[in-house]
């Protein structure tokens, strides 16, 4: 490798056989430990968000700062995450508030 954050090649697999373990242990702590047992009723509560917070934890930074314009927020970008959000808050249609999105998205670095 070339450049100043080279890495050694013993040390590259060290670090990707720790994630991998760590990764089997967190999946294994849930499914392999506890997965034929019932869950308490205020966890069961708290995994039914999990899946609502991916996509805003994915999505957020772009908006917020993206790397194409140096951290700045772009309208169109801060436009788009509004109506989706506004959309989603609105109707609780998550189909029409991303395509909503999608297309203020599209409709706004079309006019940009």
């Amino acid at each position: 490798m070339t450049g100043d954050a080279a890495i050694e090649t013993g040390e590259l697999w060290l670090v990707i056989l720790g994630l991998g373990l760590g990764s089997f242990g967190l999946r294994f702590v849930f499914l392999g430990l506890v997965g034929d047992r019932a869950l308490p009723a205020w966890l069961l509560r708290h995994l039914r968000y999990t899946a609502v917070a991916v996509l805003p934890g994915l999505v957020a930074p772009m908006v917020l700062w993206p790397s194409a314009t140096g951290g700045t927020p772009e309208p169109a970008r801060l436009a788009a995450a509004g109506v989706t959000l506004g959309l989603g808050v609105a109707t609780k249609n998550v189909l029409l508030s991303i395509g909503a999105g999608a297309a203020t998205l599209g409709l706004g670095l079309w006019l940009v």
